[in-house]
C-alpha cells in the first residue's frame, strides 16, 4: 500500500463525503468532539492548544472554530490536496515533530495506515509533542472482523492486533480509557479505576 497516494480525492469522497458510505457525519462528529472536550474539562485539563494529526476534511477544525474559539488549533495531513483546501501543514507524523507541546492531540484513524517501521517513531513524536491528553482512534484486527461496517470503513490498512498498539503507546502514555492516553511525563489527574489496566 502506498501510504500517501492512498489518500486521493476518491478516498475522501467515499469515506467522508458520500452520504451512503461516509464513516461519520458532521453531527456524529460533533458529539465526539463535545465528549473529548468535556472529558478534558471534567478532568481539570485546560485545553488551550490542539494538534490534529491526520486532519482529513477538517471536521475537528470546524468544530473547534465554532465551539472553542480560544483554542489554538494546528492540523496536519499527508494529503497535499487537503492541506491546500483546509490550510493544514503537510507533515508525516513518523518524521515530523513540532517544537511546541499541545494540551490535546487528536490522532484519529492514522496509525493503522503506517507501516511497521513508522508506528513507534510516530508515537514517540506524539509523546514529545504532548502536554497531557492524546485521543487516539485506531482500527484493529478485531474491529475489522467484528465491529466495523466494511462499506463505511477503509479495509486498506495494516491489520494488526490491539496489543501491538497498546504496547507501543504504553511506552510513552498511560491508557485512561475511551481512546484516551495520558503522557507519562506528568502525574495523571484521574482516579485509579478511571484508568485502564493500572490497578495494583
Amino acid at each position: 500500500m502506498e501510504r500517501h497516494g492512498h489518500f486521493d480525492q476518491a478516498y475522501y469522497d467515499r469515506f467522508y463525503l458520500s452520504p451512503k458510505t461516509r464513516v461519520i457525519t458532521a453531527e456524529e462528529h460533533s458529539h465526539l468532539a463535545k465528549f473529548v472536550f468535556e472529558y478534558a474539562r471534567w478532568s481539570g485539563i485546560d485545553v488551550q492548544s490542539v494538534l490534529d494529526v491526520g486532519a482529513g476534511i477538517g471536521l475537528w477544525k470546524r468544530w473547534i472554530e465554532k465551539n472553542a474559539k480560544n483554542v489554538e488549533y494546528t492540523g496536519t495531513e499527508v494529503s497535499q490536496a487537503m492541506c491546500e483546501k483546509y490550510g493544514f501543514l503537510e507533515r508525516d507524523i513518523a518524521r515530523w515533530r513540532d517544537r511546541k507541546q499541545h494540551d490535546l492531540i487528536i490522532c484519529q484513524g492514522v496509525l493503522q495506515y503506517l507501516p511497521d517501521p513508522d508506528v513507534a517513531p510516530a508515537v514517540a513524536n506524539l509523546a514529545a509533542m504532548s502536554r497531557g491528553l492524546l485521543y487516539a482512534e485506531i482500527t484493529t484486527r478485531l474491529d475489522l472482523r467484528e465491529r466495523t461496517d466494511s462499506e463505511r470503513t477503509d479495509q486498506n490498512v495494516y491489520v494488526r492486533n490491539g496489543s501491538y498498539y497498546k504496547g507501543i503507546l504504553a511506552k510513552h502514555f498511560v491508557q485512561v480509557g475511551a481512546g484516551f492516553w495520558w503522557t507519562k511525563e506528568l502525574p495523571p489527574p484521574f482516579y485509579e479505576l478511571e484508568m485502564a489496566g493500572t490497578s495494583k
